[in-house]
């Protein structure tokens, strides 16, 4: 079990590609994406600079809560392997 060691978000993007890429680059295109649209439309960029910014927010939340989940995840796997260990080395 590893103690003290911070999840990389390298490792994190490994382990479970498809989740980390929707909860982090799927915000960012919509504001990147909300950004041109107002640019193109010549709509008030503080709509737009708003609602980026809320959606930088939110991948920063939602990676942040993918992360604990794996990291609980792997820690439950290392808790049960540890369990299961012990139990064949007693019989």
């Amino acid at each position: 079990m590893s103690v003290g060691r911070s999840l990389s978000l390298v490792e994190l993007f490994r382990a479970t590609p498809a989740t980390s890429s929707l909860l982090a680059l799927g915000p960012l295109a919509l504001a990147v994406g909300q950004l041109a649209n107002s640019y193109v439309n010549g709509v008030s960029p503080a709509v737009s600079v708003g609602f980026a910014a809320v959606m930088v927010a939110f991948a920063v939340v939602a990676m942040r809560h993918h992360a604990s989940e794996y990291r609980l995840r792997r820690l439950e796997t290392d808790l049960d392997d540890d369990r299961e260990s012990a139990a064949d080395s007693t019989r």
